[in-house]
């Protein structure tokens, strides 16, 4: 039998569509969606189908969109008898990463997920902060010039997603001025993100307090499989570990980097990215060129993944 890794898209992968092919082609993805409606009090189906963009890209929206569309491919992949070794997601998709490991059931995480990105978006006001992509300098010199950044405008590491690019967070002014700075001290580029707020940084530490009284009303089981942490980049099965790590998740850096360094060292046939994009598969690419990797989105690249596991088992 063939070893894989799951790996879950985070923010920033919903498109309006997603999700719709598979929606039509399998009854268990259709029953899926129309449960998940049921559960938030409002139709996220219609709004991954049919949009408008800018309602889908709300935080509150994309992040429960992203679970479900990611969760109900999980759910065909295991109905085909294919289940991961191990499984890790990139920031909100660490949520599918538990509900692939059965830690989390599908409902508690959507109700999870949609509070979590209501305290995201209310934690720091619009406008004020902001997020960069910063390419070319190492996570190290990246580091060394944050240091000197002004403490009234804080600016933390949010995203090492692989070498030579790297995530900063923090307030809009000190976003602006540490962009500049990275530049001077060699950055090729330096890209402001389309993002609403500071995630990852430690403008989020009002959210996490919040959100953990959210955590406490939801059942968190040990996972059946491995699940690596975007705080420790480590393996983690403990539910109480588990609850404490998705508490400091939202202030905390993700390590994706280091995860996949790990899954690349597993001796894993393949690194399957299960939900809507490419992202994900690119940075592993980006961390060892040689990996197999696939993503399954759709029916077509379900098929294919699907008849190259089962090919000579």
């Amino acid at each position: 039998m063939k070893r894989v890794a799951f790996i879950f898209p985070g923010q920033g992968s919903q498109a309006v569509g997603m999700g719709h092919e598979m929606y039509e082609a399998y009854p268990v993805v259709k029953e899926l969606f129309d449960k998940a409606d049921q559960t938030l009090g409002y139709s996220l189906t219609s709004l991954m189908f049919e949009g408008p963009a800018e309602e889908l890209t709300k935080t509150e929206n994309a992040q429960p969109a992203l679970l479900l569309n990611s969760a109900a491919l999980t759910e065909v992949l295991k109905n085909e008898g294919i289940k991961p070794e191990m499984t890790a997601g990139h920031s909100l998709g660490e949520y599918s990463a538990l509900v692939a490991a059965e830690a989390l059931h599908l409902n508690d995480g959507l109700h999870l997920v949609h509070h979590r990105g209501k305290l995201m978006e209310e934690a720091v006001p619009h406008g004020q902060g902001a997020m960069a992509a910063v390419l070319g300098l190492s996570k190290e010199e990246i580091e060394k010039v944050l240091q000197k950044c002004d403490e009234n405008e804080p600016v933390d590491l949010a995203n090492i997603n692989c070498p030579g690019q790297i995530v900063i967070s923090g307030t809009a002014r000190g976003v602006e001025q540490a962009s500049k700075d990275l530049k001077e001290a060699g950055a090729k580029r330096v890209m402001p993100l389309n993002v609403s707020g500071p995630f990852h940084s430690r403008l989020m530490k009002p959210a996490s307090e919040k959100f953990n009284g959210y955590l406490k009303e939801v059942v968190i089981n040990p996972a059946d499989c491995p699940v690596y942490a975007n705080v420790t980049a480590e393996p983690v099965k403990d539910a109480a570990h588990i609850e404490q790590l998705l508490i400091e998740q939202l202030y905390s850096p993700v390590r994706f980097q280091e995860i996949l360094e790990e899954f690349v060292q597993a001796d894993l046939d393949a690194i399957v990215e299960v939900g809507h994009g490419k992202v994900l598969s690119g940075l592993v690419k980006k961390v060892d060129r040689r990996t197999k990797t696939f993503s399954v989105q759709d029916p077509k690249t379900l098929n294919s993944f699907i008849q190259w596991f089962k090919e000579g088992s």
